[in-house]
C-alpha cells in the first residue's frame, strides 16, 4: 500500500467514523476497520483502494447466525436478496446452521458527512429489518 493510498483510506475511514458516531458507539479495530452494532446486528466498515482514484467503503453486517439450515429459510433469504437496493445478502452454511450477511461496497470519497451518514444508515437499517424478519420466520418453522 502506498502512502497516498494509506492516507486516502484513513481519511475515508475517519469520515465514516464521524458519520456513524451520530448514531452509534464506534470502535476502531487494530487493523483500522470500524466496528459497531446497530441494535442486535454487528457491523464492520473497511476502506480500500480498488484502482487508482477508486477508493471504496465496504460495510458488512452480520444479519443472523446459527439459523436452522432449512431450505425454505434459505429460499426466503435469497428472495430478500433480490429485493434489496442496498447491499448483497449472502447465506453461509456452517456446522451450527446458516449465517446471513449483508455486504455493501460503494465509492464514498467526496460524499458530505450527511450523505455518508444517510447511506450507511440505510444499509444498517435494512440489515436490522432483515434480521427481524428472518428470526420471526425461523421461529415460525
Amino acid at each position: 500500500m502506498t502512502n497516498h493510498e494509506a492516507s486516502t483510506t484513513a481519511r475515508l475511514l475517519s469520515a465514516a467514523k464521524e458519520a456513524l458516531e451520530l448514531y452509534h458507539d464506534v470502535q476502531v479495530d487494530d487493523d483500522g476497520a470500524l466496528s459497531f452494532r446497530h441494535g442486535e446486528v454487528p457491523c464492520a466498515v473497511q476502506a480500500m483502494q480498488l484502482a487508482e482514484g477508486l477508493v471504496v467503503l465496504s460495510l458488512t453486517c452480520v444479519v443472523a447466525w446459527d439459523l436452522p439450515d432449512d431450505p425454505r429459510l434459505a429460499q426466503s433469504a435469497a428472495e430478500r436478496a433480490g429485493q434489496g437496493l442496498f447491499g448483497t445478502l449472502g447465506v453461509v452454511r456452517e456446522e451450527r446452521g446458516m449465517d446471513v450477511l449483508l455486504r455493501y461496497a460503494f465509492p464514498a470519497e467526496g460524499l458530505s458527512p450527511a450523505a455518508l451518514s444517510t447511506l450507511l444508515m440505510l444499509v444498517v437499517s435494512t440489515a436490522s429489518q432483515l434480521r427481524a424478519e428472518l428470526l420471526a420466520e425461523a421461529a415460525g418453522n
